[in-house]
């Protein structure tokens, strides 16, 4: 009897604390993920040919309460240089990030607007949507299974827009997330394409604690159409440090014109 008792309480305490795909999404979201940070990033454009370029960057980033502020430089090559990218990451659902791209042959910061939030971030296989955090209130949540990733155990999570908004500004239909359950980074995601009937993989190649924060050091990003590779991302970050002394007055249009 007390055996069978045991059993009971056991199964009733974990359908207690098991969690909902939501739940896993918001902590996701509210995951530490530093604050003040400084890095150097290396961008890996490789073609279908397996032709690459290679591009430098410098970022910064700092939180504004709930909302994220993002800045990144190319350092280069020539073609690049000067190029500089911000953005205003809004907790709020309700808002729309702002993000603004200064292209130095045209002297000018060009504000980039929603409808073209889908469209490729300097030629890579993010999109400018990619590089703002998803508001977990605008998507359902699916647990499929549980699968081992790298010799983790995951959730494999089906994610779906709620609204055509979301999937215009983000582009895709939906996708399948793979989170690690030890400390809810997302390490492998599939992105189903809205056009073209294209499928994107991101997979963490790189995933180490700095500064006691889980901090992704290399992330690959894979264009596919059927078997076929069009195009491929690789990040990789360098020197990346945490609680730096970092002005809310330096996230502003215009440091974008000033540069570094």
């Amino acid at each position: 009897m007390i055996p069978k008792l045991l059993l009971f309480l056991s199964l009733t305490l974990s359908s207690l604390l098991a969690l909902t795909g939501e739940e896993i999404a918001q902590k996701v979201h509210d995951r530490d993920d530093g604050d003040n940070s400084t890095s150097n990033m290396k961008m890996i454009l490789i073609d279908k040919n397996d032709n690459q370029r290679v591009r430098e960057l410098k970022t910064f980033g700092k939180d504004r309460g709930k909302d994220k502020l993002k800045l990144m430089f190319f350092l280069s090559p020539a073609d690049v240089k000067n190029t500089a990218f911000l953005t205003y990451d809004y907790d709020d659902s309700s808002m729309d990030d702002d993000q603004w791209l200064y292209l130095p042959e045209l002297r000018k910061v060009k504000r980039i607007a929603s409808s073209d939030k889908s469209s490729s971030f300097m030629g890579s296989d993010f999109t400018y949507s990619d590089m703002t955090s998803k508001n977990v209130e605008d998507y359902t949540y699916a647990i499929m299974k549980e699968p081992m990733v790298g010799g983790f155990k995951t959730w494999q999570i089906e994610v779906t827009p709620k609204s055509k908004k979301t999937i215009d500004e983000t582009g895709y239909t939906k996708s399948i997330l793979f989170v690690r359950q030890d400390n809810f980074v997302v390490v492998q995601a599939l992105y189903y394409v809205r056009d073209g009937g294209k499928l994107k993989y991101m997979q963490v190649t790189g995933l180490e604690q700095i500064e006691g924060i889980w901090t992704a050091t290399a992330i690959q990003m894979v264009t596919k159409k059927g078997r076929q590779t069009l195009h491929k991302t690789i990040l990789e970050f360098s020197d990346l440090k945490y609680n730096q002394d970092l002005k809310e007055s330096l996230f502003v249009t215009r440091t974008l014109e000033r540069g570094l």
